[in-house]
């Protein structure tokens, strides 16, 4: 181990939220994200449109990052930067950027796996917050993945189920969408749906084989079911939008469940952690809670700005990969598809 201080700067840029964040070993001295709201207007991300406005976030980014970390460019030890998977054009912003400045710096580079930090983020130093003991099962439930993974070591994970189709954050957004709400819909759905009741409309649950997952078949149901009723009562969703929400939101929580139930019965492991953009839904947080009771499960959750893409998770990978002496060289190339 390392005894020494190692300063990491690290950036995310892997779709539509440009970040930068500077760690002192396992610490956070700053997590400086900047949204792009440009996307609302039209209902998803625009990979163009995201690519370009990376370009123009990172610089003052990358520079409040230090500026608030309170640390020179000249005392960074590494820089480490998502290669993947992701936007291939927001991927390429960051890791351009990352390559130039190591470069400059004379610095060495870390590449970084976004689902491997999104899994990381747990180890991240916070006060009053436990650290997964190995081996434990990672949760990853974002807008673009879907995975129950194996998790050995910082560094060993092997993904024992993953979505078919479409990831969890997509079956939440495209059925929010049906309903008329706003991009991105799924924080919405959460909060409508703790005002309705999840057992008032029943939806399918698809049956998929072993680990892996499947939401497409759940957002089809929703687009029929919710067709059938506006044809015989035209403000049916504005009537029932609370309890079509709730849900919604029961069928998928349900579906999560079922599947790491069946992963920790096979492997007998009991400490289950989550990570991604998606374990920020109360719903999803609630259920994690109720199996430590019911299946005498330890939980770890991370803290809520941990969640969503942000750079810090990037960073605490690069501080192991740093004491591992596991660095990349100016030959690197960013990845859309990028397995852990």
């Amino acid at each position: 181990m390392n005894t020494q201080d190692v300063y990491i700067l690290a950036i995310e840029s892997s779709c539509d939220d440009t970040s930068a964040a500077v760690l002192l070993n396992d610490q956070v001295l700053s997590n400086v994200v900047a949204s792009q709201k440009i996307h609302e207007e039209y209902g998803g991300v625009v990979p163009e449109l995201a690519s370009r406005a990376h370009q123009q976030n990172i610089v003052p980014v990358v520079h409040q990052a230090l500026s608030k970390a309170n640390i020179d460019k000249k005392q960074l030890s590494a820089i480490a930067f998502t290669r993947g998977p992701g936007l291939m054009g927001s991927l390429l912003v960051g890791t351009s950027f990352a390559k130039s400045l190591s470069l400059a710096l004379d610095i060495p580079l870390i590449e970084v796996n976004h689902m491997q930090a999104h899994i990381l983020a747990h180890f991240i130093k916070e006060k009053d917050t436990p650290k997964p003991e190995f081996p434990f099962l990672a949760l990853t439930i974002s807008g673009g993945h879907t995975q129950i993974v194996k998790v050995s070591n910082y560094f060993e994970m092997e993904i024992l189920g993953e979505t078919l189709d479409d990831a969890v954050g997509e079956a939440f957004d495209k059925s929010a969408k049906i309903l008329g709400l706003p991009y991105p819909g799924g924080p919405l759905v959460d909060k409508l749906a703790r005002e309705g009741n999840p057992k008032a409309f029943p939806f399918p649950k698809p049956k998929v084989q072993d680990l892996n997952f499947s939401f497409s078949g759940l957002k089809t149901a929703v687009l029929y079911f919710v067709q059938k009723q506006t044809k015989f009562q035209s403000n049916f969703i504005e009537e029932n939008l609370a309890d079509i929400c709730a849900s919604i939101q029961y069928t998928i929580i349900n579906i999560l469940m079922d599947k790491l139930k069946k992963a920790s019965n096979i492997t007998g492991i009991k400490h289950i952690a989550i990570g991604g953009g998606v374990s920020a839904n109360s719903g999803i947080r609630k259920a994690l809670k109720d199996g430590e009771k019911k299946y005498r499960w330890k939980t770890y959750v991370p803290k809520f700005e941990y969640t969503t893409d942000n750079a810090a998770m990037i960073g605490i990978v690069g501080y192991y990969k740093y004491l591992d002496k596991d660095f990349t060289d100016q030959g690197v190339a960013a990845k859309a598809r990028f397995s852990l």
